[in-house]
């Protein structure tokens, strides 16, 4: 069945299938329902054909259910996909033959991703429900101070794991029913996410222990180190560690015609929840609290040209140069020595 291309358009309810066969003619369009039982009966009558889907939500389960069946699975990255959404003339069964001739003409043109495995995919899963947690508290911290901003009363700066006892004492009686319930809410937030940062500490220590060299770079805790393992998933994906800057979205766009070169944002593809602990990283360092370590020097340099968005530019550089460093640290294994001068004076010794 090698022969066969497949191209899938995977919905929530149903997935449009079309069949290519090895002269590139559509043999077959198919609709199914988005359910493991049903794609499993229909995949079991072409092992080791070629099937083509497109990320999203459904694609990572699919994927790996394909594979247990012996077909051989690529999974597009939409983003690269322009000429499927930008058609005049789009169906999701038009979406599925697209895949399927792309596919079978030059499957690069898919720039295809690799989904991460299914414990992996759990473990993130807490990563990314202690941030919805996170993102919940500052909405009512938020609310709370707003509100008593309106009746002439400015709540002094805390940590948001104190807030709760803190704010009591600027609460004027008048916003007592309104807000006590809001501040309960965020102690309990609080403690829900306390809870998730322990878990997160013991999945790494038990499952990923690789996090603890990762975790020597000062800036860098067990949530950024286990967030960048779980993302990348294999340090040997990359055949540079400069490749790791570019798949998080922490290189710059390029549009170059003739002598045109233009000076562009980022590209922010890839992963956007690492890309920002990435960057609160970087501000960690750069701030005041960092150690003076190169990468601090390197972030200092680019601040110190000065212009209007010179700190940002160097947190985000810093950005990209720890991604670097992080996957470097995984791959060798090495110390991580603040300077470099350091670690080649050690290797002399």
């Amino acid at each position: 069945m090698k022969s066969i291309t497949i191209g899938m358009d995977i919905s929530d309810k149903k997935v449009q299938i079309h069949i290519l066969n090895k002269e590139g003619q559509g043999i077959g369009s198919y609709q199914i329902p988005t359910k493991e039982s049903e794609i499993i009966e229909f995949f079991m009558q072409y092992p080791e054909a070629d099937v083509i889907l497109e990320a999203g939500t459904h694609s990572p389960w699919i994927s790996r259910l394909l594979t247990e069946l012996r077909c051989n699975v690529l999974v597009g990255n939409p983003r690269k996909l322009r000429l499927i959404w930008c058609s005049a003339d789009k169906s999701d069964m038009r979406d599925a033959e697209m895949l399927a001739r792309i596919g079978r003409f030059d499957p690069q043109l898919l720039y295809p991703i690799q989904h991460r495995g299914q414990q992996a995919q759990a473990d993130l899963a807490l990563i990314k429900s202690r941030d919805m947690l996170v993102q919940v508290r500052t909405s009512l911290i938020n609310h709370i101070r707003g509100s008593v901003k309106a009746f002439g009363i400015r709540i002094a700066s805390c940590s948001t794991g104190c807030f709760h006892e803190r704010v009591l004492e600027y609460i004027p009686e008048v916003l007592k029913n309104a807000l006590m319930p809001v501040i309960e809410q965020i102690k309990e937030l609080t403690d829900k996410i306390r809870e998730y940062d322990q878990k997160i500490g013991k999945i790494s220590v038990e499952r990923y222990p690789e996090t603890k060299r990762l975790r020597q770079v000062p800036g860098v805790g067990p949530l950024t180190a286990l967030a960048f393992v779980l993302t990348l998933e294999e340090a040997d994906r990359f055949k540079k560690s400069r490749d790791v800057g570019a798949f998080l979205g922490l290189t710059p766009k390029r549009d170059q015609s003739g002598e045109m070169d233009k000076q562009l944002r980022i590209t922010k593809a890839g992963n956007a929840y690492l890309r920002r602990l990435l960057v609160g990283s970087a501000q960690y360092i750069l701030g005041p609290f960092g150690r003076e370590s190169m990468l601090r020097d390197f972030g200092m340099r680019i601040a110190a040209r000065g212009g209007k968005n010179a700190k940002r530019r160097a947190v985000v550089a810093v950005a990209r140069k720890l991604s670097i460093l992080l996957h470097r640290l995984w791959v060798t294994g090495e110390a991580y020595e603040l300077y470099y001068k350091d670690k080649i004076e050690k290797k002399a010794a």
